[in-house]
C-alpha cells in the first residue's frame, strides 16, 4: 500500500530507489541520475493533479456539446448560448494572473486547496442555476480559479521532481487535459443529451471533489522562496526571455485553435466527410494531443528550445498540408492525427521555459503564460473567423494557423539565439556556472 507521497515507477524504472535519490519534499534532488531520460519516478501527487484538471478541463469544453440543450432549457438562441464559452475564455484569461496575485504571500498548497473550495461553489450554481445570468456568473467563477489552478499547478508539479525532468512532470498533469479532450467531452455531451445539461456539471462537482481530496492528502506542504509577495512575484517579467516565451505561447496557440476551431466543417465541406464520422476524427485528433503532450515533455527534458522549435516546423508544415490533403479522405485523416501530436508537442516546453526563466519568481510567470494560451485561443479563431467571413472559404483558417506557427517559430528562434548569448556571457566569467535554480526552498523551510 502506497503512503500519499509514495513515488509510482513508471516501466522501465528500476525496481529499488536510487541510492543518492530523496522522497518527495527532501531537501534536495539528486543532480544526476542514471535513469534513462524516457523514464522516471512520478510522485502520486502528479497523477492527483492530472485527474483534477481532467476534471477542470471537462468543465471549460464540455459546453460546446451542451449548448442545444441550454439554449432550449433557458429559453435563448444558440448564438447566446454560445457566449458562455467566450466568457469562460475572459475569465480563465484574467483570473490565472490575478489569483497569482492575491496568492503571492500563501503556500501554493493551500492556495490549490482554497481554489478547489471555490470550483466546487461555482460548479454547484451553474448545476442548479435557474437563470442564464446565474449560469453566466458561476461560469465566469470557475473559470477565474481554473485557469489559476493550472498555472500554480505547474509550479507545483514541476517541484516535485528533480529539475531536469520538469517538462515530464508537466506533461504527465496537463496529460488530464489532453485526455478530457478524448474523453470528457464526449462523455459530458452523452450525459447532457440523456439525463440533461445539469448532469455533467454534477460529475465534475464529483471529480473535483476527488482532486480536493487528493490534494489534501498528496501534496506536500512546505513555503517556497518566493512566496514573497506581489513585488518578488512581478520581477519575473523585467526578463525579456519571459516576454518571448509568453508571446511563443500566444502564437503558438493561435495558429492551433484558429485552425481548429473551424475544422469541422473543413472535414464535411471540402474532404466530404459525413457529419457522423467527425466526432471519430476528433477523437483522433485527441489521440494525437496525448501522444504529442508525452513525446514533447520527453523531448524537452532533453533539450527544451530545439523541442520547441522543431515542434513548431512540424506544426506549420501540418497547417500547409490541409491543403494539399483536403480533398482525399485518407491523407486528410493523417494529416489530422499530426496536427494533434504537433499542436500539443510544444505545450509542456512552453511551460517549462517560462518557469526555468522567471527564476525565483515563478507562481506569476506560470500563471501569466496560462494567460497567454487563452489570449492565443482567443485571438486565433477570431482572425480565421475573418478570413472566412471575407469569402476566402474553410481552408483559410489553416493558413491563418500558418502565418502564426512562422511567428511563434520567429520568436523560438530568437529564444535560442538569446539562450546561447547568455550561455557566451556566463563562460566568459571565471566560475559562472549556468545552474537551474530550484522553483522552491527546501522542504521545512521556515514560515
Amino acid at each position: 500500500m502506497h503512503s500519499p507521497t509514495d513515488p509510482v515507477l513508471l516501466p522501465g524504472t528500476p525496481s529499488a530507489p536510487l541510492p543518492d535519490a530523496k522522497p518527495v519534499g527532501s531537501s534536495r534532488f539528486p543532480s544526476r541520475s542514471p535513469l534513462r531520460p524516457w523514464s522516471f519516478i512520478v510522485p502520486i501527487a502528479l497523477f492527483v493533479l492530472g485527474l483534477t484538471i481532467f476534471g477542470l478541463g471537462t468543465t471549460e469544453f464540455m459546453i460546446a456539446g451542451l449548448l442545444p440543450e441550454m439554449a432550449d432549457a433557458f429559453d435563448v438562441s444558440i448564438p447566446t448560448a454560445g457566449i458562455l464559452i467566450s466568457a469562460f475564455a475572459v475569465g480563465a484569461a484574467i483570473g490565472a494572473p490575478a489569483v497569482a496575485l492575491v496568492s503571492a504571500r500563501l503556500p501554493r498548497k493551500a492556495t490549490l486547496v482554497a481554489i478547489l473550495i471555490v470550483f466546487l461553489a461555482g460548479q454547484t450554481m451553474a448545476a442548479t442555476a435557474q437563470s442564464y445570468q446565474v449560469l453566466l456568473v458561476a461560469r465566469v467563477v470557475t473559470a477565474v480559479v481554473q485557469s489559476a489552478f493550472f498555472g500554480i499547478g505547474a509550479v507545483v508539479a514541476a517541484d516535485l521532481v528533480p529539475p531536469s525532468k520538469r517538462a515530464s512532470a508537466i506533461a504527465v498533469m496537463f496529460g488530464g487535459l489532453t485526455i478530457s479532450t478524448i474523453a470528457g467531452v464526449p462523455l459530458g455531451a452523452f450525459l447532457g443529451q440523456h439525463w440533461g445539461w445539469r448532469s455533467p456539471f454534477w460529475v465534475v462537482n464529483g471529480l473535483a471533489l476527488i482532486g480536493l481530496i487528493g490534494v489534501i492528502t498528496s501534496v506536500p506542504s512546505h513555503k517556497s522562496k518566493q512566496e514573497a509577495g506581489v513585488r518578488k512575484e512581478l520581477s519575473a517579467f523585467r526578463s525579456g526571455r519571459v516576454w518571448l516565451g509568453l508571446v511563443t505561447t500566444a502564437l503558438s496557440q493561435a495558429a492551433l485553435f484558429g485552425c481548429y476551431s473551424y475544422i469541422t466543417p473543413l472535414l464535411t465541406d471540402i474532404t466530404g466527410f459525413s457529419s457522423a464520422v467527425v466526432p471519430v476524427l476528433l477523437v483522433l485528433f485527441g489521440v494525437g494531443t496525448f501522444c504529442g503532450s508525452v513525446l514533447g515533455g520527453r523531448f524537452a527534458d532533453r533539450n527544451l528550445m530545439r523541442t520547441l522549435w522543431i515542434g513548431m516546423v512540424l506544426l506549420a508544415t501540418s497547417l500547409a498540408l490541409f491543403s494539399a490533403t483536403a480533398h482525399n479522405k485518407v491523407l486528410m485523416t493523417g494529416t489530422v492525427i499530426v496536427f494533434g501530436i504537433a499542436g500539443f508537442l510544444i505545450n509542456p516546453g512552453l511551460q517549462t521555459r517560462v518557469l526555468n526563466e522567471a527564476k525565483g519568481a515563478a507562481t506569476l510567470a506560470s500563471a501569466g503564460n496560462i494567460s497567454a494560451f487563452n489570449i492565443g485561443n482567443a485571438a486565433g479563431p477570431w482572425v480565421a473567423g475573418l478570413a472566412i467571413s471575407g469569402g476566402h472559404g474553410y481552408l483559410s483558417p489553416s493558413w491563418v494557423g500558418l502565418v502564426f506557427a512562422l511567428g511563434a517559430l520567429a520568436t523560438a528562434l530568437v529564444g535560442t539565439a538569446a539562450d546561447a548569448a547568455e550561455r557566451r556571457r556566463g563562460s566568459a566569467a571565471p566560475g559562472c556556472m549556468d545552474e537551474e535554480i530550484p522553483l522552491t526552498a527546501p522542504a521545512g523551510t521556515a514560515r
